[in-house]
């Protein structure tokens, strides 16, 4: 209880500091703050709640009265919502971006599992064209259950991140998706002439099928998109309601048992025929569309498509284009995609070969590549043709041109595949495969020929500098006797630790290692959290740097616990939080241990980008250790796994 009632007690003084609840129009928190959203900054008295104790300091920015509380955050939170303020997700904006947000968050953790059996697929189709015989065999067979499955039954899928998304709990939420699925696959229902029929089956078979009397419209809920999300997001409603209603003692089978047998006759009888209704109008509306004019139809996807992946706002075409193949096989919005991103792919190889710059012919060399392959535009787009500006339009405007031309030949994807030279192959069997392939080559031909033609302002190379010493020589520079040396909150270089056990943090992602100083978060830079260092990385893995315990997770940020007692925080970008997950694909949950080097998280460091979040990966002794004894061990590039800090333990 003395636990709980400090922080109570610290939720009471930071809420009259900024004014009382009825001044905060919402609140959430990151892994160290909580984010207020004041209704009057005026009557926040910033000096107040400083002097709170348990508050570390005080940040505003974008827009946001930011209170740093350090590793106690969740529990004064928690505190704080009893008192009835408004708490929610760090989502926000308007209505389009929630749900672009939403959409995201449910659909990113399994894109790629659905681009690879995609993949998968459009060689199939390749097989099949090349040898039709071939579609008689069991292999083909078994490739394509391989293949397609996941699509059957997407349902599973969507249930275990929607039930993320909506903090509803996972195993019911697939016991729900279960249920749905079980009615179009399992045979349970005695039929005509002792036959059994699935659902479908029995309804088809002339006998209506009614929930104690109400009629039922069954629907296939197979690869279903809408009906699932929707279903959880029931399910995550009543959970809430019932936790409270029924005893501690009894919750954890009453709650599940009720919540499945409301939940899934309520899909059956409303969520899923009228969700059905509204996917299969989309899917009418577009094709309605695009028999009016193909034509710009494909010009506007084919401009705008790199535009909108940018933006984020290509997430609210994926629902949509998913309903679309679910009902027809195939989603015409994908026809003119193969274009806009193939000329990616043209306008980055005229950079690489019109460039100076050796820097970014590094880039645009590979990027190229995996843009013209495999249809991966982010490194095209970040590394090279978004960052000449120039280009990016060429690009664009050959999209537009490929994107009508394939839009006129009815050209669309069978299965949602990355658009790419590799899954051309997945239109072969819709519209007219000739006008795709006229279409895509000429969106490439027209970039580079005018990024080869036009130009762009090129980027100088850097005047040449002696290459650094290695980290032994620059730990050897700083003196084996120099004792503590310079801690690494003051951004001093590389120290050295002597005369005491010393625990080495690694970098826990590859990139360039620099000082907290050069951190664009006041909190960070100041070294008000504690002590450490930050890289600027260049790729997405990130991994532990200490053997720990996993104490606390969010999609962005990682508390960990060694051994020795040392706390860490490894906090990936600068705002991430506002994210709400989206880009980030956790590997690790609290409690769990992990030894250095194993993966806490992949993110997609293009979204961050995309999302205007500086990806800077900070890692931050915030207990356990004296300040003044963390050294800098790194600084410039460095690899995942090389020593970063050094800790006096």
């Amino acid at each position: 209880m003395a636990t709980a009632s400090k922080y109570q007690t610290i939720a009471d003084d930071v809420l009259r500091g900024v004014g009382g609840a009825e001044n905060v129009a919402s609140v959430t928190h990151c892994a160290t703050r909580l984010r207020f959203r004041l209704r009057d900054r005026d009557r926040a008295d910033k000096a107040a709640v400083e002097a709170t104790p348990g508050v570390i300091t005080v940040v505003e920015a974008g827009g946001q009265f930011q209170v740093v509380i350090g590793n106690t955050v969740n529990s004064v939170f928690e505190a704080i919502s009893t008192r009835g303020v408004t708490t929610e997700s760090a989502a926000s904006g308007g209505l389009l971006a929630r749900a672009i947000d939403l959409i995201t968050s449910i659909f990113t953790p399994f894109l790629w599992v659905l681009a690879g059996t995609g993949l998968l697929k459009a060689l199939l189709a390749v097989a099949v064209k090349i040898s039709p015989d071939w579609a008689a065999s069991g292999a083909y067979a078994i490739l394509f259950s391989a293949a397609d499955a996941i699509f059957q039954f997407l349902p599973i899928l969507l249930a275990i991140t929607a039930a993320k998304r909506f903090r509803a709990n996972v195993y019911v939420s697939v016991a729900i998706a279960c249920a749905l699925l079980y009615s179009a696959t399992i045979a349970v229902i005695p039929g005509p002439d002792g036959a059994t029929l699935t659902l479908q089956g029995f309804e088809a078979a002339g006998n209506q099928l009614t929930f104690f009397g109400i009629p039922v419209v069954m629907i296939s809920y197979l690869s279903a998109v809408i009906p699932t999300i929707l279903a959880v997001w029931a399910q995550s409603h009543l959970e809430r309601l019932l936790n409270r209603a029924f005893p501690e003692a009894l919750r954890n089978f009453l709650t599940p048992m009720v919540t499945v047998a409301v939940i899934v006759p309520l899909t059956f009888l409303a969520i899923g025929p009228v969700s059905d209704l509204v996917g299969r109008g989309l899917s009418s509306g577009i094709n309605w569309l695009w028999d009016l004019s193909p034509v710009v139809g494909g010009l506007l996807m084919g401009a705008l498509w790199q535009v909108f992946v940018i933006f984020g706002v290509h997430w609210g075409f994926v629902p949509v284009m998913l309903q679309d193949i679910v009902d027809n096989g195939y989603s015409l919005l994908t026809g003119p995609l193969f274009a806009a991103v193939l000329a990616q792919s043209g306008a980055a190889a005229a950079v690489f070969l019109k460039t100076r710059n050796r820097q970014l012919k590094g880039v645009a060399g590979p990027a190229t590549i995996s843009a013209f392959l495999a249809g991966i535009t982010e490194p095209a787009i970040y590394g090279v043709t978004l960052r000449l500006k120039k280009p990016f339009i060429y690009a664009c405007i050959g999209g537009a041109v490929g994107g009508a031309i394939a839009a006129a030949g009815g050209s669309a994807g069978e299965g949602f595949v990355l658009p790419g030279a590799i899954t051309l192959t997945s239109t072969l069997n819709v519209g007219n495969f000739t006008l795709q392939l006229i279409g895509s080559g000429l969106a490439i031909v027209l970039a580079f020929v005018l990024t080869m033609t036009l130009g762009f302002t090129d980027i100088p190379n850097p005047p040449a500098q002696d290459e650094a010493p290695a980290d032994a020589d620059r730990a050897t520079t700083a003196g084996a006797g120099a004792g503590l040396g310079t801690p690494v909150s003051s951004g001093g270089g590389v120290g050295t630790l002597t005369g005491t056990r010393v625990l080495e943090v690694r970098a826990p992602v590859a990139g360039t290692a620099v000082s907290l100083a050069a951190v664009p978060d006041a909190v960070f830079s100041s070294g008000a959290l504690g002590a450490g260092a930050a890289v600027v990385p260049t790729d997405g893995r990130v991994v532990a740097p200490v053997d720990a315990e996993v104490v606390s997770v969010l999609p962005h940020a990682y508390g960990l616990r060694t051994a020795d007692g040392v706390e860490l925080l490894v906090h990936i970008g600068i705002d991430t939080v506002q994210m709400a997950g989206a880009g980030f694909a956790p590997a690790v949950a609290a409690g769990a241990s992990v030894r250095a080097g194993d993966l806490l998280t992949e993110v997609d460091l293009a979204a961050v980008r995309a999302a205007g979040h500086d990806t800077s990966t900070v890692v931050v002794v915030t207990g356990g250790a004296d300040p003044a004894s963390v050294l800098p061990a790194a600084e410039g590039r460095v690899s995942s796994g090389d020593a970063l800090l050094r800790v006096a333990v």
